[in-house]
């Protein structure tokens, strides 16, 4: 057992969790008869109640149950961008007793396809703007029932407040076979089947990012996602007075666990965007006196790059924290100086169901994952023998914890790859380079497949990003390799200049090569307006490498 962390272990917090013994939907139910009254959700100026929001779920269970035919173990799709109805769909169908299946809702048709196909699913609740992809797979794929719901229904009030399109966008017929309109099911009365369900049964499938072939479903139960969700709430404790800014996509688990599920076991207030804006978010978070942001470093990027970010009212912010990539020492600093906050940054993955690993409150260290979660022993391994590795060596970081996933639904050989037993216990590969420092902290360099060899030597893009953030002309830049006659691979650096900046490739190249050895400094600058971005901000790094690996093949 890995057990270098803990002289460092927050006091006062035990190293092994209890969690309760409620499922997720029971832990809606809960809520709603503790604090009846009280805003659930505010959306755009909408107060939506713990009563509503459980009555909407069981108008949606008893639909899915009675006329869609879902059952237990059933897997429903949920296509669908922050919203009421997301909450509701996604607590309806755990109360179906059936699975819920969150797709990314950039996803096309075919990746879609290939997720209804691969998982069986015959039902699927989805937001209207998602009828293009949904609609032609209707009778040509399992899926044979669809409930179609309108954000802006859950808009009754006037707010000055801009509205994301699909918010505003006016109501659209919905028609065709297996199409049925949200406020249809909404009318009816079907009875909520009894809860047949319990920890150990599945809940939630969500999809891997697929940048190693078609997407795999990551398959959890009631207990792994309950883990993660309870534990966050005992490391850095909020009860249900606090009010949450919910601007992760909460399709992503990251979203799915620290700015829904966690709420809603508290009771606590989820201030709900539909889409990423950062004035609308600086405006929420003063009028409505939120008091904790689950976000990533773009969205605080972002934010902080805004000219009148210094007028912004960020007084109620009592906790900012996150993941999906390091975040940058000079951004850290800017949001400090700003609202006296140290960013507290954790490390986890699909598979994992958000954390492995958090920083100790009080005592976090700068771009750094933390130290491993209650109940979780990480090591680092070499890729290629799979021995141990001491302190800061770089290897691959490997978890076992009660947060780790039963497998990848249907792909029982790559279930068996990602997976080794050691000391009794089933160890999980993360495909992430890491080290461990003298005190257990453990600190990513990257992805497996996204190092750069050039000449022999290894350049991990992240650190070389972390290190141009605190470029002042500098507000976004993702690092990428590109050919090299010589080296066989070099470092390129796509930018997006801060504004009013303008910055050279010379000067950046020049500002490199004082703070960092020579083969890391970028041999080539690219300059662009906006790097591609998934829903849920993460830098589609790959997006770019594919770019210029076409690019490359074309002139050669």
């Amino acid at each position: 057992m890995f057990d270098r962390h803990f002289g460092v272990w927050p006091k006062g917090l035990p190293h092994s969790l209890t969690p309760p013994a409620t499922t997720l939907s029971e832990n809606l139910t809960v809520a709603a008869r503790r604090f009846p009254d009280k805003v659930a959700i505010h959306y755009y100026g909408t107060r939506i109640s713990w009563t509503e929001l459980d009555r909407a779920t069981d108008r949606l269970a008893g639909w899915l149950s009675a006329v869609a035919g879902v059952g237990k173990g059933d897997r429903v799709i949920l296509f669908m961008q922050n919203s009421p109805q997301f909450v509701i769909g996604y607590y309806a169908i755990l109360r179906a007793n059936a699975v819920v299946v969150p797709v990314n809702t950039m996803s096309k048709i075919e990746e879609l396809r290939h997720i209804v196909a691969d998982t069986d699913a015959a039902a699927a609740v989805v937001g209207q703007e998602m009828l293009d992809v949904v609609a032609p797979l209707v009778g040509e794929t399992p899926l044979k029932h669809v409930v179609v719901g309108c954000y802006g229904d859950y808009v009754r009030e006037a707010t000055d407040l801009e509205l994301p399109e699909a918010v505003a966008a006016p109501r659209r017929p919905v028609d065709g076979p297996g199409m049925v309109a949200w406020e249809a099911v909404m009318a009816s009365d079907h009875p909520v089947p009894p809860l047949t369900v319990g920890l150990d049964d599945w809940c939630v499938l969500p999809f891997s990012s697929g940048t190693t072939g078609r997407p795999k479903g990551c398959l959890h139960t009631h207990r792994t996602v309950g883990f993660t969700m309870y534990g966050n709430l005992v490391w850095s404790p909020s009860g249900p007075e606090s009010v949450s800014l919910v601007s992760l996509p909460l399709f992503h688990v990251t979203g799915m666990q620290n700015s829904m599920n966690m709420l809603v076991y508290q009771g606590a207030t989820m201030v709900m965007m539909t889409r990423w804006n950062r004035r609308t978010a600086a405006a929420l978070i003063a009028r409505h006196q939120v008091s904790h942001w689950r976000c990533i470093t773009t969205m605080c990027v972002d934010l902080l790059s805004d000219p009148e970010a210094g007028s912004f009212d960020l007084s109620s912010l009592v906790a900012v924290s996150g993941g999906g990539a390091q975040m940058p020492a000079a951004v850290a600093d800017r949001l400090h100086a700003l609202t006296g906050i140290e960013y507290l940054e954790g490390y986890g993955l699909t598979e994992t169901i958000a954390p492995t690993h958090i920083n100790p409150v009080g005592r976090s260290k700068r771009q750094c994952g933390g130290i491993p979660f209650f109940d979780t022993d990480a090591r680092v391994v070499d890729p290629e023998t799979l021995a141990e590795l001491g302190p800061e060596a770089v290897g691959e970081i490997v978890v076992s914890g009660p947060q780790v996933f039963l497998g990848y639904w249907n792909r029982p050989d790559d279930t068996a790859a990602v997976f080794f037993e050691r000391d009794g216990k089933r160890f999980f590969r993360t495909g992430d380079l890491g080290y461990y420092d003298d005190e257990g902290y453990f600190f990513l360099v990257d992805r497996l497949k996204r190092m750069i060899n050039a000449s022999g030597f290894k350049v991990w893009p992240a650190e070389v990003e972390a290190m141009m953030y605190e470029h002042p002309g500098i507000q976004e830049v993702c690092v990428i390799a590109t050919p090299d006659p010589r080296r066989g691979e070099t470092v390129k650096a796509v930018v997006v200049p801060r504004n009013g900046a303008s910055p050279t490739a010379e000067d950046i190249q020049s500002w490199c090569r004082e703070r960092m050895a020579a083969y890391k400094v970028p041999a080539v600058i690219e300059f662009s307006g906006s790097l591609p971005k998934s829903p849920t901000g993460k830098v589609q790094w790959r997006v770019l490498q594919d770019q210029e690996n076409q690019a490359r093949a074309a002139t050669s």
